[in-house]
C-alpha cells in the first residue's frame, strides 16, 4: 500500500473574514472531493483569514500512480483557487 500526501499552502491578501476564508476553501474543498478520489481538508491556520493550509491524501497500489494523482490534484487547485500557493509539501509513503 502506498500514501500520497500533500500539504498546500496558500495567503489570500484580499480576505478580510474566517468566513470569507472558509467560502473559498469549502467551494474548492469540495470540487476537489467530486472530482478526484482523495481525503482532503483545511488543516492548519484555521484562525487566521489571511492564510491556510489544505491537505490531501490518497491511496495506491503504485508509487507512480499515487505521484499522478497528487500531481492532478495540485494542477487543479493551482488553476482553481483564487488565493496565491506559495508552498507545496509532497510526501510518498
Amino acid at each position: 500500500m502506498i500514501i500520497g500526501a500533500c500539504k498546500i499552502y496558500f495567503r489570500a491578501s484580499w480576505v478580510s473574514s474566517l468566513k470569507e476564508k472558509r467560502m473559498i476553501l469549502k467551494s474548492i474543498i469540495s470540487k476537489v472531493k467530486h472530482r478526484f478520489n482523495v481525503s482532503i481538508a483545511e488543516i492548519e491556520m484555521q484562525d487566521s483569514h489571511q492564510n491556510g493550509v489544505i491537505g490531501f491524501a490518497c491511496v495506491s497500489q503504485e508509487t507512480q500512480h499515487a505521484d499522478q494523482m497528487i500531481q492532478n490534484v495540485i494542477n487543479y487547485i493551482e488553476n482553481n483557487i483564487e488565493a496565491e500557493i506559495y508552498d507545496i509539501e509532497i510526501e510518498i509513503i
